[in-house]
């Protein structure tokens, strides 16, 4: 065999005198996952080849053949119809090559003035972009049902808890309202990411930029970024911006998780809080009375899938020198599974949050239990002229009697409250009632069904601004 005949058909090929071993082909193609970056790749070719194009690189017919053959080839992808190929190793060199078939010498000059170092770098930004966006779309419609229960629960009081003892009584809609105050920092974190990552690599070339007058600054212009990236080497190489999202996503995941926590303990028959829809929950294969909490098990247990790539991609990145490194392919896989995985919990939560049916007598009844409102009856003490810590003390006494006769501070004489201090009149038990004790803590941040609807007419708004 010939030398000219050994000789593979890569872009790349002309350095080589004999084919790429079959495994190592397949072992380090990217084909099989980049495939999803097609569309991006496209608009950062058509892009590029207008910027040559106006530069004077490539002529207006050259360009206008580019950019038909392109399309053409979009098209193709979209319809399922494009002959992708393993041994043309990823995204890139199959959209290339395909291109050259189509419309000949043309297409072989597209590459003029970049390297697929920067390519890749382009093409990821682009589609993260746009990921974050329908994201944060995403985040937001969570929000609008998470506010609109909050809303409709605004009275209906539950316990509130600390070390998942009952602490003081809170409303559903207030506790809800914690949530979304949760999805609010996410929802800022996904714009902060989608600002950083929003700066254009290409022209950065393999490393060192190139010889060619290219317009990086026109280039960015056409893709929607806010201006190109400063430097060769670092714009090939950096990959912060997916670890950060990564970083976003699974603090975004965690809040998920608690509140999926939250969901599978109040479903429980024994707290029985809440009722998931149906259409939410599975059942048993064995036990026929079984109505499992699935959706948010699932979510629970994503959350550590996606940490696990937040972990991965800082450990793919902590060894290298600069610039570009093969080790950076590796990147998109936890990347592509973190954005679908995340999109698909949120797409859940914000079906499943508004259906929740609220068991409110459930609530009210487990509010009573645990004396909830022994902190109040602590804040009347106080403004009665009793010292705090006297008051605290004066309380647990009180608290102690109740847990030996099984009775609630509301359901105790007062008499027998009067034994534990004189400063104890009759009005104390306004404060020892349930909605007395939530209507008292009438303040921005407080559970007073006023405050909680004021809660929500602000939150309403920062949706409408963001």
């Amino acid at each position: 065999m010939s030398t000219s005949e050994a000789k593979t058909e890569k872009p790349w090929g002309g350095r080589f005198t004999e084919s790429t071993d079959a495994f190592v082909e397949a072992f380090t193609a990217s084909v099989a996952f980049d495939r999803r970056l097609a569309p991006y790749d496209i608009q950062g070719s058509i892009a590029h080849a207008t910027m040559l194009a106006e530069v004077g690189v490539l002529t207006g017919e050259e360009r206008g053949a580019i950019v038909d053959g392109l399309n053409a080839i979009l098209a193709e992808i979209e319809a399922g119809q494009f002959p992708w190929s393993v041994s043309l190793e990823d995204v890139h060199m199959n959209v290339e090559a395909r291109l050259t078939d189509r419309i000949g010498l043309a297409g072989k000059k597209l590459h003029t003035g970049r390297s697929r170092n920067d390519q890749v770098a382009t093409d990821v930004r682009l589609w993260l972009r746009a990921e974050i966006d329908a994201l944060i779309n995403e985040v937001k419609r969570l929000q609008e049902g998470v506010i609109g229960v909050a809303e409709r629960e605004a009275e209906s009081i539950m316990p509130g808890f600390t070390h998942l003892q009952t602490a003081q009584p809170v409303t559903f809609g207030h506790h809800l309202l914690a949530w979304n105050e949760m999805l609010e920092r996410d929802r800022g974190r996904l714009a902060d990411c989608r600002k950083r990552l929003n700066r254009s690599p290409l022209g950065a070339a393999a490393l060192a930029g190139t010889t060619y007058p290219i317009d990086r600054a026109r280039t960015a212009q056409l893709l929607g970024f806010d201006g190109p990236t400063e430097n060769s080497l670092d714009s090939v190489s950096d990959r912060d911006f997916a670890i950060e999202f990564t970083a976003a996503a699974s603090v975004i995941m965690m809040h998920l998780s608690r509140m999926s926590e939250e969901l599978i303990l109040w479903a429980s028959a024994q707290f029985n809080f809440i009722d998931l829809p149906d259409r939410f929950c599975t059942g048993s294969s064995i036990m026929p009375q079984k109505k499992n909490p699935d959706v948010p098990e699932l979510v629970r247990g994503k959350s550590g899938r996606v940490f696990g790539h937040l972990i991965g991609l800082l450990t793919l990145m902590k060894g290298q020198p600069l610039a570009y490194n093969k080790d950076n392919q590796e990147d998109k896989e936890p990347l592509f599974d973190t954005v679908d995985n995340l999109f698909g919990s949120l797409r859940a939560f914000a079906d499943m949050v508004p259906a929740l049916i609220v068991k409110r007598e459930v609530t009210r009844e487990a509010a009573m239990r645990g004396f909830s409102t022994a902190t109040d009856l602590a804040d009347y003490l106080v403004r009665k002229g009793v010292p705090f810590r006297d008051a605290h003390e004066i309380v647990g006494s009180a608290v102690r009697l109740g847990v030996d006769t099984g009775r609630d501070l509301s359901e105790m004489k007062l008499d027998e409250l009067r034994g534990f201090s004189e400063a104890i009149g009759a009005d104390v038990f306004e404060v020892l009632t349930l909605e007395g004790s939530v209507a008292a803590r009438d303040h921005i941040g407080g559970t007073a069904p006023n405050q909680v609807r004021a809660a929500c007419a602000r939150a309403r708004a920062l949706l409408g601004e963001g």
